[in-house]
């Protein structure tokens, strides 16, 4: 039995600074994050347990420094943060910068925001927060259903896959066909990356594990995308989620992982499948 790694997967370097950022200040001090510090329980446990409040509630805060997840906020929500708490560390990626500042120009170029995601998303919520007016289109219907406009101006949810982002972009410009649609692609490199590199691995395997928190946007799309060339897509946060028969006469196992997960949990995964595989040749050579 073979096991492949994708040649990218795992943290990115925003989660990476964030992740020691917040591991240096809570060593200093009494720290909350704004909110989950990404998408995955096993980082999320491990900073609680170093004494670090993980809430969205303004009204709990209890810490001297608060620290900003890379999934970013609104300047609305940030001064209001301010107000309450002496200290605060932004750790907003900075692709995630890059997204609000495209947006930013764009409405005052004179464009309608739009936004290719998941309404709701905290990243989407910080990137729509201070606008007077705006959507959010995940589907066809969703462009359907958008309101007619001179002037479009759209970016992207970093995470959102790019056929995905340019086939609504697509569909935008079909409806308006008489409007001006200006596109900003804001999609980050590291997911770009960690996509082609997960499409590259599951064209070679019988079975894929995808890593990755169950709320993790980036690694439920890298799961769709190995379906698309694999059979077998098996997603998972932990080591402890694998079961053996998954991988009955697969031959070649490959291994991805969204951009919030660590590389501890990476590696335990691994050794689990090449345990696996010391056992099936064991029982080969004494069959």
């Amino acid at each position: 039995m073979k096991i492949l790694r994708a040649t990218h997967l795992g943290w990115c370097s925003g989660v990476r600074n964030a992740v020691a950022l917040v591991a240096n200040e809570a060593r200093r001090g009494r720290v909350a994050v704004l909110g989950e510090l990404v998408h995955n329980e096993t980082v999320n446990a491990a900073l609680r347990a170093a004494g670090v409040q993980l809430t969205g509630n303004l009204d709990a805060l209890n810490a001297d420094t608060v620290i900003v997840t890379p999934h970013g906020l609104s300047d609305t929500k940030l001064a209001r943060v301010r107000e309450r708490v002496p200290r605060v560390l932004d750790a907003t990626c900075p692709l995630v910068r890059r997204a609000h500042r495209a947006m930013r120009e764009l409405v005052a170029a004179g464009f309608h925001p739009v936004v290719i995601g998941q309404r709701g998303h905290v990243e989407v919520r910080g990137l729509t927060e201070d606008l007077a007016e705006f959507d959010v289109v995940l589907t066809k219907e969703d462009v359907r259903l958008l309101p007619p406009r001179w002037r479009y101006g759209v970016i992207a949810q970093t995470t959102q896959p790019v056929e995905r982002v340019q086939q609504l972009l697509d569909a935008i410009r079909r409806r308006f066909a008489e409007s001006e649609v200006r596109f900003v692609d804001t999609v980050c490199r590291p997911t770009k990356l960690r996509r082609a590199a997960a499409i590259a691995l599951a064209q070679h395997c019988d079975a894929v594990v995808v890593i990755g928190g169950a709320r993790s946007n980036n690694t439920r799309e890298l799961a769709t995308t190995c379906a698309r060339c694999c059979r077998r897509v098996f997603r998972v946060e932990s080591a402890g989620e694998l079961n053996a028969s998954w991988f009955d006469d697969a031959e070649t196992i490959g291994i991805t992982a969204g951009t919030s997960t660590p590389d501890e949990v990476i590696e335990a995964v691994e050794q689990w499948l090449w345990t696996l595989a010391e056992v099936k040749h064991e029982i080969h050579q004494a069959a």
